[in-house]
């Protein structure tokens, strides 16, 4: 899809997302839930848009994935099924859970006995019902239960709670890589089959298992236990994508237009783009390639970022002629989620015209 170049009066640096390879991106991820019986719940960390939680909405997300409480009250508004993967813990973050969840169905995901006896503490202040997801360690190390009989002892006590409903288990395979071999994806099924099988011997349904990560998004089928995915990125895409091979230069729906503010050498630019608005993130692949790719210079490398500044260098063989002061270059970041962060707001291309819209849970840490 053909990115029309902006007015020469935009203001630069700017993220633009262009609308059609949004949608593109949407119905591909839709499509492939559909044909294996997974529900697709986004996490909403990497547009933190209104617009786009609409726009996954309408094409079959059953909810909306959020990591913290100020994520949750804004896509709230959009949406009356809001998962919080991340614990819940601190009275203020609680006690807004708590508020929320007396008008929306709400769950958190949780992995310590603390956690449940503040949310139940929590629910009952405000006489509603919290739903909980028992998060498990499958080999991420981040986050999630270790011990299989912590977990369980975890799930059972969520199930006697009045005020909590136990709806499942949670994790994060942030770990597998999409060349994985199936041995990976056997010791991941088993570490929650550990759980589940256990559970379900003891009477206690686990509707939901959820899983998450966009690198092996599309091969979450190859987990039979799974029947619910929590990607966030595959919406804009980023370098970091490309790099893992799960997208091509054309699916990244997110770029930021720069200006060339100095040639100091022939070899070297630099561009209004620096860590405030491509972040400081190294590729995840590829941590010498740079801080994004430069679309019109392929062979160039982002070299150096300071807040405002960055750092474009040419190879000494390279055919490319280089820029000229006040020329506009397109940055695809390496990640795309932090980049969104930065931004007030975003520019939305769509049938020749760019409508600025607000990154409207922006900043939401709490």
């Amino acid at each position: 899809m053909e990115w029309l170049p902006p007015p020469d009066d935009h203001p630069t640096p700017s993220l633009i997302v262009h609308g059609g390879v949004v949608d593109r991106n949407l119905s591909r991820m839709q499509s492939y839930c559909n044909n294996h019986a997974l529900n697709l719940r986004p996490h909403t960390k990497t547009h933190k848009s209104l617009e786009m939680a609409r726009r996954q909405l309408a094409v079959g997300a059953v909810g909306l994935t959020v990591a913290k409480v100020g994520e949750a009250e804004i896509m709230s508004r959009v949406c009356s099924d809001v998962f919080i993967a991340y614990p819940a813990v601190g009275s203020h973050r609680l006690a807004r859970i708590a508020t929320l969840g007396k008008s929306h169905r709400i769950s958190i995901g949780i992995d310590s006995l603390a956690a449940a006896k503040s949310l139940q503490d929590a629910a009952a202040s405000q006489s509603c019902k919290l739903g909980v997801l028992v998060d498990l360690e499958v080999g991420f190390f981040r986050t999630g239960v270790e011990d299989p009989k912590n977990a369980i002892a975890l799930c059972e006590f969520v199930a006697s709670q009045k005020n909590l409903d136990f709806r499942g288990v949670m994790c994060f395979p942030g770990h597998i890589l999409p060349s994985a071999d199936d041995s990976v994806w056997y010791a991941y099924t088993d570490s929650l089959a550990k759980v589940i099988d256990q559970l379900q011997s003891r009477s206690i349904p686990v509707p939901i298992v959820s899983g998450g990560s966009t690198p092996t998004a599309m091969q979450s089928h190859r987990n039979p236990l799974l029947n619910e995915i929590r990607p966030g990125t595959y919406i804009y895409n980023d370098m970091n994508e490309v790099r893992l091979g799960v997208a091509t230069l054309d699916d990244c729906a997110a770029r930021v237009l720069a200006t060339v503010v100095s040639t100091p050498s022939r070899n070297k630019f630099i561009v209004d783009a620096g860590s405030k608005t491509l972040s400081s993130d190294r590729n995840c692949v590829d941590a010498d390639s740079g801080f994004g790719y430069v679309v019109e210079f392929p062979d160039a490398k982002i070299s150096r970022l300071s807040e405002e500044h960055g750092e474009v260098v040419l190879p000494e063989a390279s055919p490319s002629k280089p820029p000229r002061v006040g020329d506009r270059i397109w940055i695809i970041p390496n990640h795309i989620c932090v980049s969104v962060n930065l931004q007030n707001s975003f520019y939305l291309l769509e049938q020749e015209t760019l409508d600025q819209l607000p990154v409207d849970a922006r900043g939401m840490l709490v």
